[in-house]
């Protein structure tokens, strides 16, 4: 009766439990009473009252006293069944939020990886999903995006992200009642984490401002992501043009007057600009240029408008 009923409390096959305990059970006999591993026995378990005798040859061999032994390695097994039966359900239940962002609490750091409370489990943060020069310090609290969720050979190791793009995309969906109904769509991001990020935005529904909906009012709504990124991260918002030209000259901006000649063989574009012009669509060790052929998918050459003249 407690079997059952802890097999049905923790959504346990009670067929695959008694099996358990049967195979358990022989080990433990084996190793009580010395018997070689070739030694072939037989345990049948009584439904009613749970006793357990060990058959050889059709030959009831049962130890007196057994029944303690059988008892507690039964205990033990059920114990175990358990604890694989809740670690399922919670890995069942995080795979149905890959995708997702997270509140978390950094537990520890071994130097590598940072171990994150996020409820139900602990998440692992690795060395690739940690943004450059943040600090994990045990107690501190992020968002995090759910990446994955592991198998049985990974020890259903729970990964997660501060650095996927897809982090900004949710912030951005839980601020901007627009993109949450569709009237808007997040097209591409592009990001380098902790730094600054593109954001290209388009609008299904005739009347809708794409970029204002998403900065909102005087930036609150942009505001309100950084906020929650909870870094001093750049993001520019962008509106996404089927027309590669205007894409660029969107994505490049702020420029006053740009002229982008396309090379669409090898997916390049040279941008001519005035010389005062050229350090600023570069921008700081080429992040923006950068940031904007990978929106785009061409690689952008910053030229002096000197130089097409040549």
């Amino acid at each position: 009766m407690a079997l059952n009923q802890v097999a049905t409390e923790r959504g346990i096959p009670v067929e695959e439990v008694l099996e358990s305990i049967k195979q358990a059970v022989i080990i433990a006999y084996r190793k009580q009473y010395e018997r070689a591993e070739e030694e072939e026995f037989v345990v049948e378990i009584n439904p009613d009252s749970g006793e357990a005798k060990i058959y050889q040859d059709n030959k009831d061999i049962t130890p007196p006293g057994f029944g303690r032994i059988a008892a507690q390695t039964a205990k033990q097994v059920i114990i175990q069944k358990i604890r694989e039966a809740e670690k399922k359900a919670v890995v069942s239940y995080f795979d149905k939020q890959i995708g997702s962002v997270l509140t978390g609490r950094v537990i520890r750091s071994d130097g590598k990886n940072a171990y994150v409370d996020i409820g139900r489990a602990e998440a692992v943060l690795p060395p690739e999903e940690q943004i450059k020069g943040e600090k994990y310090y045990p107690n501190n609290r992020f968002l995090f995006y759910l990446l994955s969720v592991g198998n049985e050979e990974t020890r259903y190791r729970i990964i997660v992200s501060r650095r996927n793009e897809n982090l900004v995309k949710e912030l951005f969906k839980r601020e901007v009642p627009e993109l949450f109904s569709g009237a808007i769509e997040i097209k591409k991001i592009v990001r380098e984490a902790g730094e600054r990020s593109k954001i290209a935005v388009i609008s299904k529904e005739r009347g809708v401002d794409p970029v204002g909906s998403c900065v909102g009012q005087k930036g609150i709504r942009i505001q309100s992501v950084i906020n929650s990124l909870g870094v001093d991260e750049k993001i520019d918002v962008i509106q996404w043009s089927d027309d590669i030209k205007t894409l660029i000259v969107n994505a490049i901006s702020p420029s006053k007057s740009m002229e982008v000649v396309i090379k669409e063989k090898t997916k390049e574009a040279d941008l001519f600009v005035d010389k005062e012009e050229l350090s600023l669509i570069i921008g700081r060790e080429g992040q923006n240029i950068r940031l904007a052929s990978q929106l785009t998918g061409y690689s952008l050459n910053a030229l002096e408008k000197t130089d097409k003249e040549k």
